[in-house]
């Protein structure tokens, strides 16, 4: 591993992190500073949400995240991009239904000109 990817590995972690801690603290700035201006999320029932609807959600209380535990989190550097793919246990209210998820979320990202911002993320389940 060079030292590039390395630099590289820590700054897509500390983004990821830092939207978890966004995500749990309901906000929706902070996150929104973390996410390319094209970001979508795909949810584990397929909805494509783009980034101003997701933010909106966080912000109005729709989209509530409890907790975040992650149980494993790798970092692939490999590609034209990096991409982090984490299994989490994700404690959420979304749209009124609530519950503890078993989420992979697969988060790619992109380098905007001042630092690594994730581009997109998608979330399906895991056992």
């Amino acid at each position: 591993m060079t030292v590039d990817d390395i630099e590289i590995r820590a700054a897509v972690l500390a983004n990821y992190g830092g939207q978890r801690r966004a995500m749990v603290a309901g906000d929706a700035d902070a996150l929104g500073a973390l996410l390319a201006d094209d970001f979508t999320l795909v949810h584990m029932t397929g909805y494509r949400q783009p980034k101003a609807e997701w933010l909106a959600d966080v912000r109005s209380g729709a989209m509530t995240y409890h907790s975040m535990e992650d149980v494993d989190v790798a970092v692939d550097v490999s590609g034209e991009a990096p991409v982090v793919t984490a299994r989490t246990r994700t404690a959420a209210t979304i749209w009124g239904a609530s519950g503890t998820w078993p989420l992979r979320l697969r988060i790619s990202f992109a380098h905007d000109g001042s630092g690594w911002v994730a581009a997109g993320t998608v979330a399906s389940t895991w056992r």
